[in-house]
């Protein structure tokens, strides 16, 4: 078996929206795009957008690492997202994490990297 990609579906209940989130205020580049399916990329990393999502809450367990992650959680809230979980260390951990919902219910946890 030769893997070609690796993709980390959401949800999305308006993809227009969901698209716009993903590429303006996390930085991935927008790929294919449609009503029921979209793939924004950041490197051989994709997040794909299904069509048909209500909403609802979904924790996903996606993680995203950034530079700033104070700049991160004000341009999320900016765009309209929510900061779920304030950002702290993590003892034993080299992180900040904290986590956020997007405007289609996904729940995604942000961290920075502190060595």
């Amino acid at each position: 078996m030769k893997i070609q990609a690796i993709k980390y579906m959401l949800m999305a209940q308006k993809m227009d929206r969901a698209v716009a989130f993903y590429r303006d205020v996390m930085g991935l580049t927008a790929g294919f795009t449609s009503e029921e399916w979209s793939e924004l990329a950041f490197g051989d990393a994709i997040v794909a957008l299904h069509g048909g999502g209500d909403g609802s809450i979904n924790p996903t367990g996606l993680s995203i690492q950034v530079e700033d992650i104070d700049q991160a959680c004000a341009d999320i809230k900016a765009a309209g997202g929510t900061i779920i979980t304030q950002p702290s260390n993590r003892p034993g951990e080299p992180i900040i994490l904290g986590e956020f919902q997007d405007l289609e219910g996904n729940q995604v946890m942000i961290t920075q990297y502190v060595g």
